[in-house]
This record gives C-alpha cells, sequence and structure tokens, in this order.
C-alpha cells in the first residue's frame, strides 16, 4: 500500500488555530457504515445519536507542560520538548536548535533547574537528565509551556493550559491531547449516563510520534513508536461484559483504539499496564472497537490510515473531502467525526 493514497488537499485556513466555545459547540460529520451515508451535526448531538446500547471509553490521560525554554552557559537560547520519561529524571527529548545541545551540554531552566545531554540521537532527539533529582517533577507546572502541535502557528494562550485538555483528563503523563476528548463538557457526559450510557476510561499516554510523518513510500515499512497505556480490572470487566451482552465499544479517539486493540486476546480485553507499537491500517481486523469518534488528521499520516481501516479507505477520503467542501476545522482544536 502507497502512503500517496491517503493524501488530501487541506486549504491552510482550515487548520484550526484555536477551539470553538463551547467545546460541545464543534461541528460532528457522522458517518454511517453499512449505508455509506454522511451526516452533519453538532457535537452535543451524540446525546441524542448514542443510547444504551453503547459503551463509550475515553482516555483519561493529562497534558503535561512539555515544552521548555532554556539558556546556555553561552547565552544561547534552545527549545526542549519533553517527549518520553526513561527513568525518573531522565527524559528522551525533542531540541530545537539540535545542534546546540551536544553530548555534556549544560541547560539553565530557571526556577534551580538544570538539565544535560547524555546522549545524542537522530532527527534532534537527545537524552537528557533534569537535575537536581525531583526538580522536574516540582517546577515543570511553572516553567513548562503548554505543547501545542506544529499546524498551531501561534504561542500558547492562557486558556490553552484549560481548553488544550479533557474535562476528565485525571493522569499526567501526555504530551500532546487525546483530541477526540477535547470536545466533551460535564453536560454531555451527564447526559449520556441520562441515556444509559456506560462510560469507561482507559490511560493512553500520547507521545510526539502522533505528529511523526510517514517517510517511506510503503505503509507496510512504517515503524510506530512505542506509548505507554494501562487498562483496570474494572475497565476490562466493563468493556468484556458490555461485549458479551452484545452491546457496542464506542472508543473515543485513535489514542484508545490502539489501547483496546492492544489489549485484545482470545476475544477479551485483558487489564494491566504496557506499551504499545500497534500500527493499524487498511487490513487490519478490529477486535474490541465497533464505533468511532476521532477529529480530522493530517494527510498521509498514521491517524488517517487507523480511520480509513476502520471505516473504509474510499469512504474515509470521500469524507474527508466533503469536509473540506463543508468548510470543517481541522486537527486538534477542530471539528470531529463520528464513525458508527
Amino acid at each position: 500500500m502507497r502512503v500517496e493514497e491517503f493524501d488530501y488537499n487541506l486549504p491552510e485556513e482550515l487548520i484550526a488555530q484555536y477551539p470553538v466555545e463551547p467545546r460541545d459547540a464543534s461541528r460532528m460529520m457522522v458517518l454511517h457504515r453499512d449505508s455509506k451515508r454522511i451526516e452533519h451535526r453538532i457535537f452535543r448531538d451524540i446525546v441524542d445519536v448514542l443510547d444504551e446500547r453503547y459503551v463509550v471509553v475515553l482516555n483519561d490521560t493529562k497534558v503535561i507542560p512539555a515544552r521548555l525554554i532554556g539558556v546556555k552557559a553561552t547565552g544561547a537560547k534552545v527549545e526542549v520538548f519533553l517527549s518520553k520519561r526513561l527513568d525518573g529524571d531522565v527524559w528522551e527529548c525533542l531540541a530545537r536548535p539540535a545542534k546546540r545541545l551536544k553530548k555534556g551540554v549544560e541547560v539553565d531552566f530557571g526556577e534551580g533547574l538544570r538539565g544535560v545531554v547524555e546522549e545524542v540521537g537522530e532527527e534532534g532527539k537527545r537524552i537528557i537528565r533534569f537535575l537536581p533529582p525531583g526538580a522536574l517533577n516540582r517546577v515543570l507546572p511553572r516553567v513548562g509551556k503548554v505543547p501545542l502541535p506544529p499546524y498551531i502557528r501561534r504561542e500558547p494562550a492562557r486558556d490553552d493550559v484549560y481548553r488544550y485538555q479533557t474535562v476528565f483528563a485525571r493522569k499526567e503523563g501526555s504530551v500532546a491531547a487525546p483530541t477526540a476528548g477535547l470536545h466533551f463538557t460535564p453536560g454531555v457526559l451527564e447526559g449520556l449516563r441520562n441515556k444509559g450510557v456506560e462510560i469507561v476510561y482507559v490511560t493512553l499516554h500520547v507521545g510526539l510520534g502522533t505528529f511523526r510523518p510517514v517517510k517511506v513510500d510503503e505503509v507496510e515499512k512504517h515503524k510506530m513508536e512505542e506509548e505507554f497505556f494501562e487498562i483496570s480490572e474494572g475497565a476490562a470487566k466493563a468493556i468484556n461484559r458490555a461485549k458479551s451482552e452484545g452491546k457496542r465499544i464506542l472508543a473515543c479517539g485513535t489514542t484508545v483504539v490502539r489501547a483496546l486493540e492492544s489489549a485484545a486476546k482470545d476475544g477479551e480485553v485483558l487489564p494491566g499496564a504496557r506499551w504499545t507499537d500497534l500500527f493499524i491500517y487498511p487490513g487490519y481486523k478490529f477486535k474490541v472497537v465497533d464505533a468511532l469518534l476521532t477529529n480530522f488528521h493530517l494527510p498521509r499520516s498514521t491517524l488517517l490510515m487507523l480511520v480509513c481501516a476502520f471505516a473504509g479507505k474510499d469512504f474515509v477520503m470521500e469524507a474527508y473531502r466533503e469536509a473540506v467542501r463543508c468548510r470543517y476545522r481541522f486537527y486538534s482544536y477542530g471539528d470531529c467525526m463520528l464513525i458508527l
């Protein structure tokens, strides 16, 4: 399969730079896989669309202020983006400009926080040890910035601290938001529960791999970066019980899809905490997920490939062309798609 098959033309002005207010006022394109029908709704209508046949699975990860601005002893400024915690105070990071951060270089991030480059990797990756021990956890809320994606071409604003976070975020560890969850409000969640919809939480900490472009020509040759996920005993039991009762599992976001499908074995979801590099593209046979809520994704991205695997490439690409025609808002702060 060629990566170019997942390309589409997106006018730059359709890339959302700010979220809509309120959260549940975003537009929602509804795709009916059986009839290949497309509906246009508002997100809060999800309360009307779903009923007691559905179990909605949400990702309760919390975004950390992963973007750090530091100064070398020479006075040169550098930007460090936390990517993955490796061990205690040691993180894999992305650096910019990377050439300024050679092995052994020390960076001052303010409030007593320092970082020493221990290893130099490819594509701007650096392994950095933060000092003194434990300082990063203490001062990150004050020195770190909201890690807005690179296609949001502005500095973070005060509102982003709240808006680039789901209302149900609980467990810190992501460096990007699980964006399908950004549309939910407490009112929508209450409305779903009142309709008899069960809501279950799992955790997958989103890494920078979510933004990494596919650099190979053949889809099958791409390698996903690992991300950590956790499914509790209670969540696994709820999902397995619902499946046995013939209910439909609606995954809120591609992160939830990857967590559930990675945990599936012999027809059941296994509880536990582990890492996944599962790459889902057309041809994949879904074991757990029956419906999907997701935002509109970048051309040629692994996220778009996952959606095409779930709803069919031709149908999804037709829906994306329709979204462009109808001026939907794209990417993290954009509108969403509900696939039934």
